[in-house]
């Protein structure tokens, strides 16, 4: 099959193309493509930056809340809707930092994720420091995707490894 009769491909998506290295290919990670599997091409650089830029991210999200709680004191409209408010944002951020502290360990829930999106923009702060904070240790996300792709290249190397003799020199039992 080709493109001008089904719209698809020769090859299967993923399937390596001609001049590329067979086997499979890491995927790559938001600010490091693929430079995490050897550290190569700026990865100390890159995590650097990360954790400088999520930290300064972070400080001016507290810098807009700030700004917010300012206009909750401006509105005069209670002590309990200005504690409901601060409460909300310490929660919502606890549980996004712990959320997307365990979305770098383990894939997330696509489902639960979709369900939690409104919890996350609110605690969005939380998130920030996570990233932070993994970015410190390693490329966020670099654990999980290397033991991924440690796994799928020993599976690869065992079907290769398999299939290197010539099955029609097999030896027939009789």
């Amino acid at each position: 099959m080709n493109d001008e009769t089904t719209g698809t491909q020769d090859t299967p998506a993923g399937s390596p193309g001609e001049g590329t290295a067979t086997g499979p290919r890491p995927e790559p990670l938001r600010f490091f493509g693929t430079t995490w599997v050897n550290h190569d091409d700026g990865y100390t650089a890159r995590r650097v930056a990360t954790a400088v830029g999520s930290l300064a991210a972070a400080a001016a999200a507290c810098l807009i809340l700030r700004f917010a709680y300012q206009g909750i004191q401006i509105a005069n409209v209670g002590g309990f809707v200005t504690l409901l408010v601060i409460v909300m944002f310490a929660i919502c951020s606890a549980l996004a930092f712990g959320h997307t502290w365990e979305s770098f360990k383990k894939r997330p829930d696509p489902d639960r994720q979709a369900s939690l999106r409104g919890l996350l923009a609110i605690g969005f702060v939380g998130s920030l420091l996570a990233y932070f904070a993994r970015s410190l240790v390693e490329a966020p996300g670099e654990k999980l995707r290397r033991q991924e792709y440690d796994t799928a290249l020993t599976q690869y190397e065992k079907r290769a490894s398999r299939r290197t003799r010539n099955p029609s020199k097999k030896r027939r039992g009789a």
